[in-house]
């Protein structure tokens, strides 16, 4: 797997002998533009500083010319794992920042649960990781294998969609018309996560949905977006009679957390993003002695440290929502996986990169 990592690497260094442009903002990205959110909102905050020029460089497709844009480029941007930077030496004038997709820290991954060797040489190779807190530091530097002194809590970019003005009313006629949903109806997003182990994949075998909506379906409707890897553990006659709306590929999935009024989750991330709206958060975690036990797990104590409600039946759920939900520990939780609540994180992470962080500067 690596070789073809090193000769991506050794086609790339052809070119960055060339004369840096200034002005050329480079993101790296797959194809179908997953992730894209954090890149979007640095794009919008260049855009407002200046005549900057941008190119997007597809990460599963191989093209020279656009190569050479990547490699003359005077900031690069990424928000994932992109394996072949380990071989890839950029000119000294360039500068390279991780923005990462998910927000503070929560499950384990990389260098917490896996050999770290390839991620010490891509680390290697990157000026900065951009967090949101200071809290979670260390967290990072294990996974990413990066010195703390690269690390910057300046937020996540694509957080400050929370803070921009929205037509809450406007967006949830749409989506009621859509869906056909009652509009004095509350709406429960629930986000399961995938596990390796294929027999917990499938929630409805541990979610009762005639008991869920026998007892909460004359003020609540449930709404499910699965995780990608998971939609082939389920069929479609699984829905029927109203059970659910499935929005598993409803393409904004910031406005369907805008929209619902609680989250249900398990081991999601997305609980972490969720938290910036004060909303209420249950853990429905049917499985967790298994996941304890045989998944990669986490930075935090499951038990004591989440904000929100941990449960493991259907009936313990449905009791939950009726007698209503905990959230005491919600803002403290929040404002220990963000340093600044304020949606102004991608107006820091520029200021940072134009001001403070250039090597030459």
């Amino acid at each position: 797997m690596f070789l073809k990592h090193k000769i991506f690497g050794k086609l790339f260094n052809i070119f960055t002998k060339s004369k840096i442009n200034d002005n050329l903002v480079s993101f790296i990205i797959d194809s179908n533009e997953s992730f894209s959110g954090n890149l979007e909102y640095i794009k919008k905050e260049f855009e407002n500083r200046g005549n900057f020029q941008f190119h997007f460089y597809y990460k599963d497709k191989l093209s020279l010319s656009s190569l050479k844009k990547l490699a003359t480029s005077k900031y690069v941007f990424l928000n994932d794992n992109f394996f072949p930077l380990a071989f890839m030496d950029f000119n000294k004038e360039t500068l390279v920042v991780q923005l990462w997709h998910a927000p503070g820290a929560f499950k384990k991954f990389g260098g917490s649960v896996e050999n770290a060797s390839m991620l010490k040489l891509i680390s290697d190779k990157t000026d900065y990781l951009i967090i949101t807190s200071t809290y979670n530091e260390s967290f990072y530097s294990e996974a990413f294998q990066i010195d703390k002194s690269k690390i910057k809590p300046l937020g996540l970019p694509r957080a400050d969609y929370y803070f921009e003005k929205h037509d809450i009313d406007r967006l949830r006629n749409d989506f009621n018309e859509k869906y056909g949903i009652n509009p004095d109806k509350k709406i429960i997003l629930y986000t399961p996560t995938f596990r390796e182990n294929k027999e917990y994949n499938n929630v409805f075998n541990y979610l009762d949905l005639n008991e869920f909506n026998n007892k909460l379906s004359d003020e609540y409707v449930l709404v499910l977006r699965l995780h990608p890897k998971i939609k082939k553990f389920y069929s479609d006659d699984i829905a029927v009679n109203g059970d659910y709306i499935d929005c598993s590929d409803y393409k904004n999935e910031q406005e369907l957390l805008l929209l619902s009024d609680i989250l249900i989750t398990d081991y999601s991330s997305i609980m972490i993003e969720f938290g910036l709206l004060n909303k209420p958060i249950i853990f429905f975690a049917y499985d967790l002695d298994n996941y304890l036990s045989n998944e990669r797990g986490f930075y935090l104590d499951y038990k004591k440290d989440l904000p929100g409600p941990v449960v493991h039946t259907t009936e313990e759920l449905i009791d939950v929502i009726c007698e209503g939900i905990d959230t005491s520990k919600l803002k403290s939780f929040t404002e220990n996986q963000f340093n600044q609540i304020d949606g102004e994180a991608s107006a820091r992470v520029v200021d940072f990169v134009l001001k403070e962080g250039g090597k030459n500067g």
